[in-house]
């Protein structure tokens, strides 16, 4: 009984641990530990006793998980593990205006093969170049839109 007991308390208290170190692993291990202690309890005492061990197990998860998703969040701790804010930039170049590009002189700001990035007015955009290769710093001329990208030319 002092081994079942021992394998739920480890089980859980890798499930507890996992929250702050986020590996699978020690989740994994956790969740083996208590089954382990299931089929311990089956082996010493029968089907009787590892239902009721099963049960307790489920029980033990569901509250740590019940903590875990509900009640840790709300305490300092659990908001000091979260990240709520933002850097305000983005990872991709901004989308161009229509009217605003198009027929406009660019200048090829990567290698364009046939897809790159171009400086139009200063601003970077996401390029594709009908003419296909074309070398870093050569002249283009935007010549219309795709979805998310420009179209380019060689002038």
């Amino acid at each position: 009984m002092t081994l079942i007991l021992l394998l739920f308390i480890v089980g859980i208290m890798l499930l507890a641990a996992d929250i702050f170190v986020s590996s699978f692993v020690m989740a994994a291990v956790g969740g083996v530990a208590m089954v382990a202690g299931c089929v311990i309890a089956y082996r010493d005492s029968g089907i009787l006793a590892a239902g009721l061990a099963a049960v307790i197990a489920l029980v033990l998860l569901g509250g740590a998980i019940y903590i875990e998703l509900v009640l840790l969040p709300k305490t300092r701790v659990g908001k000091g593990l979260v990240v709520e804010s933002t850097s305000g930039s983005s990872s991709q170049p901004p989308l161009a205006k229509d009217a605003a590009v198009v027929g406009k002189q660019a200048i090829a700001d990567t290698t364009l093969a046939p897809s790159g990035y171009v400086l139009v007015d200063g601003q970077r955009y996401e390029a594709f170049c009908r003419t296909g290769h074309v070398a870093r710093g050569a002249a283009l001329r935007v010549v219309g839109m795709d979805n998310f990208r420009l179209i380019v030319a060689k002038q």
